[in-house]
């Protein structure tokens, strides 16, 4: 029998200083049965990183021809397609032919991971990069409750985030192009 998604409400109040951006949302994302609390979380900094009203959540991990996020036009074509992780070179080739603009926000070892793939994203003229410093996305991550009650304020890329446990500052390195 295989394993189900696990539903998590969202309720995220977004307060973005450097685009001029403030809304309230609530919905629900699926954490799929192979997805680490912090892959989720970082999927969330995303949204609200890159905050838009049309941006949707793609199925990630159960489709690789889609990605962790996406702003899509009404004609279909992909405006913005973003990713999370560590994705290879090729990876990031192949999301740069599909969308006007690609972002990654990654997480983990990522002087590793950079060293051999950051040279072929900064070939890419659409692939912006950026990176989470680890420590404060795993007191984020941790314990991630069922129900998620998160208010986000940006200020000068900095991401400011408030929930049960008080707030965690995340500041996003720019490895490549910008937000």
């Amino acid at each position: 029998m295989a394993l189900s998604a696990t539903p998590y409400k969202v309720n995220l109040s977004l307060t973005d200083l450097d685009r001029g951006v403030y809304a309230t949302e609530r919905f629900t994302v699926a954490r799929h049965p192979s997805e680490t609390e912090t892959r989720l979380a970082v999927r969330l900094l995303a949204h609200a990183l890159w905050y838009d009203e049309t941006l949707a959540f793609g199925r990630g991990l159960s489709d690789v021809d889609e990605p962790a996020l996406w702003h899509k036009s009404l004609d279909g074509r992909v405006l913005h397609w973003i990713e999370v992780g560590l994705p290879d070179a090729d990876r990031l080739t192949w999301c740069s032919r599909r969308a006007e603009r690609v972002s990654l926000l990654a997480y983990g070892k990522v002087d590793a991971w950079a060293s051999r793939v950051l040279a072929t994203a900064e070939t890419l003229a659409n692939v912006h990069v950026a990176s989470l410093p680890d420590a404060p996305l795993a007191a984020l991550a941790e314990g991630l409750p069922r129900t998620i009650d998160w208010a986000v304020m940006i200020s000068e890329d900095t991401l400011y985030v408030t929930d049960g446990d008080g707030q965690h500052e995340l500041t996003p390195a720019w490895l490549s192009g910008e937000r």
